[in-house]
């Protein structure tokens, strides 16, 4: 018997008679009802049926709940057998090497401990975990079928490792998924829910998907129409846009962002008359990162009214003269009217009008200064705060690395905030419009300079693993933290970075460092060997990273 069928509740039936087995359920469910509110009320107020009061009453209650089970389970009536789950999808990609293989599995068997204290020089497994799938992928493995489960449950528990785990576990995850509830985020973390995609060649098929597919489904076709013809993508929105709700509006519109070009700017003009903000905003922040279009015209138009170069005085400064209304033109552009609590009007719409605006356009309209010229410009009336801010945001919108360049200045420089990034934050966010290798050189610089107490953000944006120049300045910085003789608590975030992004390869130049070293007079105490535990598990670290992709690899 696999279940129960809808007369599940029933108790014996002791005749063919219809109504007497209705009548049987009706006292069966009556009874069991009358129990339950008797242990959700307490047998102090309200006793079983038959019972007295007193201190034999809440044994009563169990014997009679044990004695109703029994007639409840009794009662049961055979019930077709399900069908019998589908063949799950053939895994076509190469199976790992047995090292490979044992490597998973003691990984997936680590759980970090719960207790506090030292983490002792032991890696830390679960962290390599993230770093294993990832090298997995890269060498095109197929997961091993009985690892599956446990996969799937390290997945569930964390975010951070669905993507690299999904893509690890193959069409099995899925078939995996429609069978436990506990694994049903497969499915969602799955464009369409791993539903197939019909032939994007087939207009019926794709027009059919799209009118009557599930949302999950509508989402992965879009994406899937977008990467294929950007063209077809805003046909097939257009056909149904004025009957979308809001938020499905505003994911459909999201999907744009593949992939875009001057050729969606009237789909997004229209946008901006939508009758959700959200979706306005949306367009509008799209159609801004359009140098061409004519929002960002509009919007340069209206910034060019608001900063100008003063040439009356001595020296060139930039004047700054915020906006005094939010019109409906302006809101019309996604301009946010209602300033955050803490933030003026003017200000606030002085940002997003210079966000938005093309960063080409200060050129011509500061005299054709270079970017570094600009950012370097005092501004009067203490708006160089706000003014920079907007120029980083707008660098960052429109992925422009001359004008990150010029705002993040020199990494050397005596100001750790930048001369036109005022926070770490947004030094972090401007980094990630260089390339791999500049961004890495110049996070290296600014290490050396600075030290690592303000790098740590800079840190996240650098592509693993850290380019040599990099570690070394890592590895540098915490030596002369450790010489002193302060404990290494304080760096434990750069410390866990350095042992998922450190190149494994430094191992051995860090063996020197493993040593307890001689405390200074001044030293807090034991603190010698708190790092030498530190490099220790760092070393470690970087060996079993080099044993794995070995292992991948199978040499």
């Amino acid at each position: 018997m696999n279940g129960p069928s809808t007369d599940s509740d029933a108790t014996p039936h002791l005749g063919n008679t219809p109504g007497a087995d209705a009548a049987g359920d009706d006292a069966a469910g009556d009874a069991w009802e009358e129990l339950v509110t008797v242990a959700l009320l307490g047998t102090d107020r309200r006793t079983p049926p038959g019972h007295p009061t007193g201190a034999g009453a809440p044994t009563a209650l169990l014997d009679a709940a044990a004695v109703q089970t029994v007639r409840r389970r009794a009662g049961l009536r055979p019930a077709p057998a399900a069908a019998l789950p589908g063949r799950a999808a053939d895994d076509t990609r190469p199976p790992l090497p047995a090292p490979a293989r044992s490597r998973l599995a003691m990984l997936l068997t680590d759980r970090p401990g719960t207790a506090g204290g030292r983490r002792g020089t032991a890696p830390d497994l679960m962290e390599l975990l993230p770093q294993w799938l990832a090298m997995a992928n890269e060498q095109g493995h197929a997961a091993p079928p009985e690892l599956l489960p446990a996969l799937l449950d390290a997945a569930r528990g964390r975010t951070d490792l669905r993507p690299q785990a999904l893509t690890f576990a193959g069409p099995r995850a899925l078939w995996l998924a429609r069978l436990n509830p506990d694994w049903k985020f497969a499915l969602r973390s799955t464009p369409g829910g791993g539903t197939a995609l019909p032939a994007l060649e087939s207009a019926a098929d794709v027009q059919r998907l799209w009118e009557e597919g599930l949302f999950a489904e509508r989402v992965a076709l879009l994406s899937a129409v977008r990467a294929h013809s950007p063209a077809a993508a805003r046909e097939l929105l257009a056909t149904t846009w004025s009957t979308e709700r809001a938020e499905d509006r505003l994911m459909f519109l999201d999907s744009l962002r593949m992939g875009l070009a001057d050729a969606d700017e009237p789909f997004l003009e229209q946008a901006l008359a939508d009758r959700s903000r959200n979706v306005r905003a949306t367009a509008a922040e799209l159609l801004s990162a359009l140098p061409g279009s004519a929002l960002a015209a509009r919007m340069a138009s209206r910034a060019a009214s608001c900063v100008a170069v003063d040439r009356t005085q001595s020296a060139a400064t930039i004047t700054v003269e915020a906006p005094h209304e939010c019109d409906a033109g302006m809101e019309r552009d996604g301009v946010v009217a209602k300033p955050p609590t803490g933030r003026g009007e003017r200000s606030w719409w002085l940002g997003q009008l210079v966000e938005s605006t093309p960063l080409g356009h200060w050129t011509v309209r500061l005299g054709g200064r270079t970017p570094e010229e600009i950012v370097a410009l005092p501004v009067a009336d203490d708006w160089q705060g706000e003014l920079h801010a907007a120029w980083c945001r707008a660098a960052v919108r429109q992925r422009d690395a001359v004008w990150s360049r010029a705002l993040l200045g020199a990494p050397a420089s005596p100001d750790a905030g930048g001369p036109g990034a005022v926070s770490l934050s947004e030094r972090a966010k401007l980094l990630g419009a260089l390339p791999g290798a500049e961004r890495a050189e110049w996070v290296a610089g600014f290490i050396a300079t600075h030290g690592l107490s303000e790098a740590f953000q800079l840190l996240g944006v650098c592509a693993q693993p850290w380019a040599g120049p990099l570690g070394r300045a890592v590895v540098d910085a915490l030596n002369i933290a450790r010489d002193a003789g302060s404990y290494p608590w304080s760096f434990s975030g750069v410390m866990g970075l350095a042992e998922r992004c450190l190149d494994p390869a430094e191992a051995a130049r860090l063996e020197g460092l493993t040593a307890t070293p001689d405390e200074p007079e001044d030293a807090a105490p034991g603190a010698g060997g708190y790092w030498s535990e530190a490099f220790q598990r760092l070393v470690s670290t970087l060996r079993l990273r080099r044993a794995m992709r070995d292992e991948l690899k199978g040499t």
